[in-house]
C-alpha cells in the first residue's frame, strides 16, 4: 500500500510539472509571437517584405515605402497562393524597376530569404533595411536575416487573423522555428 501511494504522489508531481511547463511556454509564446510590440519606424535603404500572406503583408509593407520616402520595395515571389498580391505586383511592374525589386528564391521558405537578403544587402551595399512579415514570424525572421547581413535590421509586423486555434498552431510552429534557427544558423553566423 505505501509503494501505491508513493507512485500516485510521483505521478501527481509529474503532471504537475508538466502543466507548469505548459502554462509557462504558452506565457513564452504569447509574449514573443502574439504581443509583439515593433519599434518605431525609421528610414532604412529599403522595405523587404517577406514571402506569405501578402494580402496582409504588401499593404503594411507598401505605407511604410510611402510614409517613410523609403526608395526601394523589395518583395519575395513565390508563384504560391498566399503570396498572390505580390506575386500580381511583380508580374505587372516593368522589368527595369529601381523601386521595386522582386526576389526569386531557390526555396519558399524563410532560410532562403535569409540568403536571398544577405546577397541582396551586400550588392546593393544597403546599411538598413525594414523587413516586414507576420507579427507571429519576427522573431525567427529577424534572427535569421541577422545571420546572413551586417546591415541594421528593424522589423515591422504585419497582424494576421487568426482563431484561437490558429495561434495555438503558430506559436508551435514558431518556438520549432526558433529553437532551429538557434541551433543551427544560416549563412554561416
Amino acid at each position: 500500500m505505501p509503494d501505491s501511494v508513493a507512485v500516485v504522489l510521483l505521478v501527481r508531481r509529474m503532471l504537475a510539472a508538466v502543466f507548469v511547463a505548459l502554462v509557462l511556454w504558452l506565457v513564452i509564446a504569447f509574449q514573443l509571437f502574439f504581443n509583439v510590440q515593433d519599434a518605431p519606424a525609421v528610414r532604412t535603404d529599403a522595405v523587404i517584405m517577406l514571402g506569405g500572406a501578402s494580402a496582409e503583408r504588401l499593404p503594411v509593407a507598401q505605407r511604410l515605402k510611402e510614409s517613410l520616402g523609403i526608395p526601394v520595395l523589395v518583395v519575395s515571389h513565390t508563384d504560391t497562393p498566399g503570396n498572390a498580391s505580390a506575386d500580381a505586383l511583380c508580374n505587372e511592374a516593368p522589368r527595369r524597376s529601381s523601386s521595386l525589386v522582386c526576389l526569386t528564391l531557390d526555396a519558399k521558405n524563410t532560410r532562403s530569404e535569409a540568403r536571398a537578403i544577405g546577397t541582396l544587402v551586400a550588392a546593393k551595399g544597403w546599411t538598413s533595411i525594414s523587413v516586414v512579415t507576420s507579427r507571429y514570424h519576427e522573431a525567427r525572421a529577424g534572427t535569421l536575416i541577422r545571420q546572413c547581413t551586417t546591415a541594421d535590421v528593424h522589423l515591422a509586423g504585419s497582424t494576421p487573423d487568426l482563431s484561437p486555434a490558429q495561434w495555438l498552431d503558430r506559436f508551435t510552429v514558431e518556438t520549432g522555428g526558433l529553437l532551429d534557427v538557434s541551433l543551427r544558423p544560416e549563412c554561416g553566423s
